[in-house]
C-alpha cells in the first residue's frame, strides 16, 4: 500500500470516526449537545436533524460506487464545519475542534484526487 492510500484512508477514517461520534451523540440526545446547541442558540431539535445527515454523511463518504455521493458529504461536511466554526466564534465558545475536522476533511479530500478517485 503506498503512502498516499495510506494518509488518505488513515484521515477519511478520522473524519468519519468523529462524525459517527458526533451523530451517535446528537441522536442519543445526550444532555451536553441539548445545552450546547441552547448556548449556541439552536433550538434542540436541530440536533435530531444534524445527527441523521452525519451518519449519512459518512455513508456517502465511504462508499466507494457513487463518486458524486462523495463529492456532496464532503460538500455537507464542509458547510457543516464552516458553520460550527462560525457559530462558535459568534458565541465566544471553543471551535478548535470544527477546525481541525475541516482540516482533515480538507486532507481527506485532496489525497481522494492524488489516488485519481475523481
Amino acid at each position: 500500500m503506498n503512502t498516499n492510500k495510506i494518509i488518505y484512508w488513515s484521515v477519511t477514517g478520522l473524519v468519519s470516526a468523529f462524525m459517527l461520534f458526533s451523530s451517535f451523540m446528537y441522536l442519543s440526545k445526550s444532555p451536553q449537545i441539548s445545552d450546547g446547541f441552547q448556548k449556541l442558540g439552536y433550538p434542540v431539535y436541530f440536533t435530531a436533524l444534524l445527527g441523521a445527515t452525519k451518519l449519512l454523511g459518512v455513508i456517502g463518504l465511504l462508499q466507494p460506487k457513487w463518486k458524486t455521493l462523495q463529492e456532496w458529504s464532503y460538500a455537507g461536511f464542509t458547510f457543516t464545519f464552516l458553520g460550527a466554526t462560525y457559530s462558535h466564534i459568534s458565541t465566544a465558545t471553543p471551535f478548535l475542534m470544527p477546525i481541525i475536522a475541516l482540516v482533515l476533511l480538507g486532507l481527506s479530500y485532496w489525497f481522494r484526487y492524488k489516488l485519481g478517485n475523481k
